[in-house]
């Protein structure tokens, strides 16, 4: 096990009618004006934004509003969520919604207290220092942005989609009601469990020795996760199945599903999937995060599982209960190789099978991507990740084109 560090200050309060009660915490942790950020629609159809807002005034908090945050947020709206919390003196940044509207608060309450362009925390021109609070209603279990240290945010102009890693990130707090998400689209429920799921599996797959701790826990969330997704799929309004989802997407990325599996210097994982999904999202704002990983992290898995074959078979004889055939013992006539290399395939395939029932994609042709528009996705991915990147297998741009031409 290497060692660690491990900080989650984030307070969680989770259960049924939290939106109600959001007002009096807050006003009990002695914030007086919160800068309200919310997406496009849903949190105002489904009355969310407007119980937020009536605990708000019940406790005496004053509140002032940046709206129409995008999927994949853009750095515009962050610049202009700073004008507003700045003109309006706020001490508290509040997210209503996913990850989408989280990571743009996160973006503005570190852009607050710095006198440059916000922008320079993503392209690693600067480091963030300091931070105003943020706190989060959570309404769309997926990116585990109301738990974890990172942030990411788009710049269209530049056609980069980046991110900013650092504990200032973390909320103090995330309210949590399973009851919000009864109506989400069935795609987005989809796409949020394939990306919980990628959080937990970059993890795992972290190129280090296995952490039996860690790996129980990782493998553990996953088994939960299929488990309560066919329910929540058949009957959006099962409880039980809803809570389970929205608490193993913190769990997926707080970080304690990769503990002691980090090196010094570096984070707790691989992080080539999300690092390649997001020139997709960059590409197309309008493919979803979870649904690029749905495709990508299979093709991935089909590349790289040589390098470290064990723990692939670690990961499907806990996950799936697949293990490799003895050749001897079986009387089957193939290697001890080639019955392991049939275990690890039928673990992704198992893997991507399960993906594929929630509605996911198999392909990025399912996009509407071809061949020639990989060349866009290139010089992205120079700049986000370098010509060098991946811990589990380190992998060249090259080896990124052959991923991304075998997943079309």
């Amino acid at each position: 096990m290497n060692d660690f560090s491990f900080y989650s200050p984030t307070r969680i309060m989770f259960g049924r009618k939290m939106a109600d009660h959001v007002g009096e915490h807050v006003a009990a942790a002695g914030y007086t004006s919160a800068l309200l950020v919310y997406g496009t629609s849903s949190v105002v159809r489904t009355g969310t934004l407007e119980r937020v807002k009536a605990s708000l005034d019940a406790a005496g908090v004053a509140h002032v509003e940046l709206g129409d945050v995008r999927p994949n947020p853009e750095i515009s709206s962050v610049r202009e969520g700073l004008r507003i919390a700045r003109e309006a003196n706020v001490d508290l940044i509040l997210p209503v919604g996913g990850g989408s509207a989280i990571d743009c608060a996160k973006a503005i309450a570190l852009g607050i207290p710095y006198d440059g362009d916000v922008w320079d925390f993503f392209r690693k021109r600067a480091a963030p220092a300091q931070r105003i609070d943020v706190a989060c209603v959570l309404t769309l279990p997926a990116s585990g942005s109301e738990a974890s240290n990172s942030c990411v945010i788009s710049n269209d102009a530049e056609h980069l989609k980046c991110g900013c890693n650092t504990d200032l990130n973390r909320p103090v707090m995330a309210f949590m009601d399973p009851e919000l998400t009864f109506t989400l689209p069935p795609y987005q429920t989809a796409a949020g469990i394939t990306d919980m799921c990628a959080h937990i599996m970059e993890r795992f797959f972290s190129g280090q020795p296995a952490v039996p701790v860690t790996d129980n826990i990782a493998c553990g969330l996953i088994r939960a996760i299929m488990d309560a997704a066919p329910r929540v799929m058949e009957n959006p309004q099962d409880y039980d199945a809803r809570a389970n989802i929205m608490w193993a997407g913190t769990l997926a990325h707080n970080g304690i599903a990769g503990l002691g599996l980090g090196c010094a210097g570096g984070r707790d994982g691989d992080w080539s999937c999300h690092g390649m999904e997001h020139e997709l999202s960059a590409f197309d704002v309008k493919i979803t995060h979870g649904a690029g990983l749905a495709v990508l992290f299979p093709a991935w898995m089909r590349y790289v599982w040589r390098e470290h074959p064990e723990r692939f078979l670690e990961f499907g004889r806990q996950v799936f209960g697949i293990e490799p055939v003895d050749p001897e013992a079986d009387g089957v006539g193939i290697t001890p190789e080639q019955a392991i290399e049939d275990a690890v395939m039928e673990t992704i395939d198992e893997l991507q099978e399960f993906f594929c029932s929630l509605g996911m994609p198999r392909t990025l042709a399912e996009f509407g991507m071809k061949a020639d528009d990989i060349d866009s996705l290139m010089p992205g991915l120079k700049i986000t990740r370098g010509e060098v990147f991946g811990n589990f297998k380190k992998l060249t741009l090259d080896d990124a084109r052959a991923i991304y031409e075998s997943a079309l």
